[in-house]
């Protein structure tokens, strides 16, 4: 890291108030969190897109939450069902309630990538407009938030005792290639606000090479 930018990060990181390093314990209802708290709160005004940096003023209908660490594997990990029969399952409502793992995704990216693992694609691999290449089951972001996935899904992991979805190697290269900026720490502060908890692998990127 150059010291531009980490000068940047520290000074960033001192405007960061006292957070609670764990698990979302305020929010346990998905639809109300990404209705009023999401769509209503953080995104209230507008945003870009996670994936492809594009612009919207609104969530309208070429917008959707989507979930960085998928939630198909967390029912798969918790083996509470179906998406439905998983709704009446209080920790997967807990998990599926954290904004942490939620970013606004155009629908027809989300459409792609929400079952995806994550790996380091070859060359091979089909490329998007975003920068987003995917090969079958596998999904690669594009380099300017490689770091955000891995730091989310390394708190996934963590927080909830979930398993990686990609190989931890590929998460933790990432995590280097690309750390926190100022757009993520200032999403981040805004949803540990909200939320009442923090994402430890933001304000302190090289734990996730303890995992």
């Amino acid at each position: 890291m150059n010291r531009t930018k980490l000068a940047t990060l520290t000074f960033s990181l001192l405007l960061l108030p006292p957070l609670v390093i764990g698990q979302n314990t305020r929010f346990s209802d998905p639809d109300a969190v990404a209705r009023d708290q999401f769509w209503g709160t953080l995104y209230a005004g507008g945003g870009t897109s996670f994936f492809c940096d594009t612009p919207f003023s609104s969530k309208g209908f070429t917008m959707t939450e989507g979930h960085i660490y998928p939630l198909s594997v967390v029912r798969s990990s918790l083996g509470c069902g179906t998406s439905r029969q998983c709704s009446n399952d209080d920790r997967y409502r807990q998990i599926a309630s954290d904004l942490h793992n939620m970013v606004p995704v155009s629908s027809r990216v989300e459409m792609r990538r929400r079952n995806a693992r994550y790996d380091q694609l070859g060359a091979g691999a089909r490329e998007d407009e975003c920068g987003n290449r995917e090969s079958a089951q596998f999904f690669e972001p594009p380099a300017p938030v490689k770091g955000d996935v891995a730091r989310t899904v390394a708190y996934m992991v963590d927080t909830y005792d979930l398993p990686w979805v990609g190989t931890s190697t590929v998460f933790k290269n990432w995590n280097r290639m690309d750390p926190p900026d100022d757009r993520e720490l200032t999403r981040h502060r805004q949803v540990s606000e909200l939320q009442g908890n923090d994402n430890p692998f933001i304000a302190q990127p090289e734990l996730i090479e303890s995992l």
